[in-house]
């Protein structure tokens, strides 16, 4: 097979991805194994590869590919989320477009142009993760609103629903105009913004007195139905009983007092609007208040509006704060930061709203999902710092609202029969649903026609909490082999951002449904950002193209590039240079096994000194695999590649191949070859999982293989003990080797030229290596001796003097000169460095740190002056 000079990333990766697809080596189904399985974290069906996806999809194939190479049955789930507010708005826009209004539109209608919105683009971002390299068992694929999967959504709320967990409620919840919806607390982000605080007066009625209130919402005065006082604010005594008057609309509203106004806040009087405050809500049912919604669902002002009726509720701020001001209603206004809440998938600004909602009782419910983490253990996060959201956050949770104002999505299972807030029942279907409502109101002779099914669609959330259980078939059939074979699951891949909106939740209902949590670890990614620590955006246009990016440097590359940076939780501050590094060492890679393949392979005796670097590497290899399992325990996945990029640049490449190369146009001998090949194929094992398809390609053309022989499947490297004395000689020698190379190049003597070396072996060091050190250095004679050589060049590895006898080719006075000149600058900058030691001033006031580097610089500066003293006292 002949080899191509360079590595073709882009021929490699599709040859390997097809051959590792033809021989269906993705996919798993139960055997005697232990399973290994993670399921993905579904993207949304109408989105595209972004970085977060490169990095995190590339975490979760490091993990999949060394379960595979260490004999698990490994099972990687792939599939997609309907994004319930994102895609419903992608089709709603595209309607628009297209001259369709939604609202003109059946529920069936509307949901024909979904599913072919999401039938055209719902499998871009999984076709474009096989690019990356994913070897996810594609037969496996899931969506959100897959048929099984609906029914498993169904059954889960029909279940809490039915044991009193979910109810529905008149609340006040967190309304997005932009999609028309309602949304849970934790899809609210709260944002610092510039804004104003208006101060307004209102008219005591029957008097001339007004009272001064502030506000950052003007517009909400035309919902206002009290004004609150604290009972023991004295400045207002005098006005118990009496009524306001709201400017513009003129309502009469009571004057209310109660203990939850602040007294010191302000002026000490609080309007009151309970449709669009939380707070005001429980003022106004306790005080028995009026209420009155302003807004209609896009936040336009409604009737109640007056004459800003249809207007956007901003551009009403603006205007009604010069109309107050004009009628002197406006005392005065003020800057004011305030914290706004915005939809975490619009971006809108939320309004509070009042309506008919689904929720979740999550008090008990979360109960052994605290458990599991924060007090046995059983599903462990990394890094653990993530224990104090984690738990700050259950501790402190509120019902779920899981209701949407929404098409796309499952429907709610609750169907009406009667105009009253409980005629309804709940069923999986409309066939039970209509026996359960004859049950309950004892008519027989209702028809299926009689019922309507609620309209609203539940959370996306509350369909992927299910996913590690509903992706086997666990809500339906929980006895189904899949279920007991792979769940729980192993590991789970995300990012910090979505703890709370899936990873909580998962562990939340993998206790309710299964009685045990859904997955034992839980990696969590840090975000990619630029170089300058930005978070990458299209509006800044500092964001990537993933896939321009593995045309550019090869996937392999990419994929090396971001894990080298990539702790878990760190935010990684990505380059593109990062990118290249990962190219280059692919090339590294390259080379050396075209550098093997290159030799004449004779069967002649071994050298010693290959014999030698055999053992090293040996044990070398040992103690990185240790350093690598390690590193893989704890989540350390850029640690695990970094010792694993060391071992084969620094000591394959740099090292092992240089110590068993053979001579100029000369054979290596059979058992070294065959040795360079079995470590090069145990360091394509080990490199496999962060660069499949280069390794895959050179395994490939190393020898002829049956795909039962393919890398993907091959057996992990088996560990056993390093020999750490071994390799602490060899450091040694190295530092040896180093210096040979030191002084060749600083006395230009070239390779070729033989030199002796002499060795006053102070330290005791082994002469282990002592076949390596005189092939690397090209020594003619190495030998050990009691005392120091005169007429030679030397230098020192720890107490140990290397003396290099001179040759011809040296000017002796030249030489005697230049270190002399050299020995005089040492002796004054050791001088300088004293006098600061010598200075209390600065010992006492220097920090510990700037007084050590100090004092290593008067010790490396010592020792650097006997070395050249030695040298000289050689030459004279």
């Amino acid at each position: 097979m002949t080899i191509p000079a360079q590595f073709e990333a882009k021929a490699a990766e599709q040859k390997w991805y097809d051959y590792w697809m033809k021989n269906n080596y993705f996919h798993s189904t139960p055997d005697h194994r232990t399973p290994y399985t993670i399921v993905i974290p579904p993207p949304n069906v109408t989105g595209v590869l972004h970085m977060g996806h490169m990095l995190n999809n590339t975490i979760q194939d490091v993990l999949i590919r060394r379960a595979r190479l260490k004999g698990f049955n490994a099972c990687w789930v792939p599939g997609t989320d309907h994004a319930s507010i994102a895609t419903e708005a992608k089709v709603v826009a595209k309607l628009k477009a297209e001259g369709i209004n939604k609202n003109d539109l059946s529920r069936e209608e509307f949901l024909k142009h979904a599913w072919e919105w999401t039938d055209k683009y719902g499998g871009t971002i999984l076709e474009q993760l096989k690019q990356l390299g994913c070897s996810c068992d594609w037969d496996r694929t899931k969506f959100t609103m897959d048929p099984d999967m609906s029914a498993s959504v169904i059954r889960s709320f029909v279940d809490l629903y039915n044991k009193g967990l979910i109810y529905r409620g008149y609340r006040m919840v967190n309304w997005d105009p932009e999609a028309k919806t309602t949304l849970s607390d934790e899809e609210v982000v709260y944002e610092e913004r510039q804004g104003k605080l208006y101060h307004l007066k209102y008219q005591i009625e029957g008097s001339q007195e007004f009272v001064t209130i502030a506000t950052t919402r003007p517009e909400t005065i035309l919902g206002d139905t009290a004004i609150c006082i604290h009972p023991e604010d004295e400045r207002y005594f005098h006005l118990k009983g009496k009524n306001a008057i709201v400017p513009i609309c003129n309502r009469v509203i009571p004057i209310i007092f109660d203990e939850y106004v602040d007294m010191e806040f302000g002026t000490g009087c609080l309007k009151v609007t309970p449709a669009h405050d939380v707070n005001d809500k429980t003022l106004g049912e306790k005080h028995n208040l009026e209420i009155i919604d302003i807004f209609n669902e896009d936040a336009t002002l409604n009737s109640f509006g007056l004459h800003y009726e249809g207007k956007d509720r901003f551009v009403v701020r603006e205007e009604i704060s010069k109309e107050l001001e004009t009628i002197g209603a406006l005392a005065k206004v003020e800057n004011h930061v305030n914290n706004v809440g915005t939809s975490e998938r619009t971006k809108a600004v939320i309004e509070p709203r009042l309506s008919d909602q689904w929720f979740l009782k999550m008090e008990d419910l979360v109960k052994p999902a605290i458990k599991a983490v924060l007090e046995t253990e059983e599903v462990k996060l990394y890094p653990s710092r993530f224990n104090n959201t984690y738990r700050h956050w259950l501790e402190n949770i509120r019902d779920w609202n899981i209701s949407r104002q929404l098409w796309w999505g499952q429907q709610i299972p609750a169907y009406f029969y009667g105009d009253g807030k409980e005629d309804f029942v709940v069923a999986e279907t409309p066939e039970a649903a209509l026996e359960l409502a004859k049950q309950k109101t004892g008519n027989t002779s209702l028809l299926a026609s009689d019922l309507k099914q609620d309209a609203d669609a539940l959370d996306t959330w509350f369909s992927s909490w299910l996913w590690p259980m509903a992706v086997f078939g666990g809500i339906m059939d929980p006895e189904n082999e899949d279920f007991k074979y792979y769940y729980p699951t192993n590991d789970l891949v995300t990012g910090p951002d979505i703890l709370f909106f899936w990873v909580a939740r998962m562990i939340i209902a993998g206790y309710e449904y299964a009685g045990e949590k859904p997955f034992n670890n839980v990696y969590l990614t840090g975000l990619v950002r630029d170089k300058q620590g930005r978070k990458m955006s299209k509006s800044l246009g500092n964001s990537p193209e993933p896939l321009g990016l593995i045309e550019k440097f090869g996937a392999d590359g990419v994929r090396c590039g971001l894990l080298l940076s990539a702790s878990a939780g760190n935010d990684i501050l990505f380059d593109e240079e990062l990118c290249n590094q990962g190219k280059g060492f692919a090339n590294k890679i390259w080379n050396a096994f075209r550098l093997i393949r290159g030799w004449e392979v004779a069967d002649i005796a071994q050298p010693e000194s290959s014999k030698v670097a055999i053992e090293w590497y040996e044990a070398k290899l040992q103690r990185t695999l240790a350093e690598i399992e390690d590193n893989f325990e704890k989540y350390r996945i850029s640690d695990a590649l970094m010792a694993t990029y060391k071992l084969v640049w620094d000591d394959f490449c740099s090292w092992f191949l240089e110590m068993i190369k053979p001579g100029y146009q000369q054979p290596i001998d059979r058992a070294t070859f065959n040795k360079a090949i079995e470590m090069l194929e145990t360091n394509l094992k080990l490199l496999h999982p962060f660069m499949p398809f280069l390794t895959e390609e050179i395994w490939q053309h190393i020898a002829e293989r049956t795909p039962e022989q393919a890398l993907i499947v091959a057996e992990w490297p088996k560990m056993t003990v390093a020999n750490d004395k071994l390799i602490a000689d060899f450091d040694f020698a190295a530092e040896v080797i180093s210096g040979i190379r030191t002084i060749r190049k600083d006395k230009n003597i070239p390779f070729k030229d033989t030199i002796e070396l002499k060795v006053v072996n102070n330290e005791k060091a082994s002469a282990f290596f002592d076949s390596v050190i005189t092939k690397l250095g090209n020594i003619s004679a190495l030998e050990y001796v009691s005392e120091k050589v005169d007429g030679a060049l030397s230098y020192r590895v720890k107490s140990n003097e290397y003396f290099i006898p001179i040759t011809g080719n040296i000017d002796i006075d030249a030489e005697i000169a230049k270190l002399t000149e050299e020995l005089n600058y040492n002796i004054g900058f050791l001088k300088s460095v004293q006098a600061k030691l010598s200075n209390e001033k600065f010992v006492a006031g220097a920090p510990e740190k700037v007084i050590e580097m100090e004092r290593k610089k008067e010790a490396d500066a010592l020792a650097k002056i006997a070395t050249i003293e030695q040298s000289l006292m050689s030459l004279k």
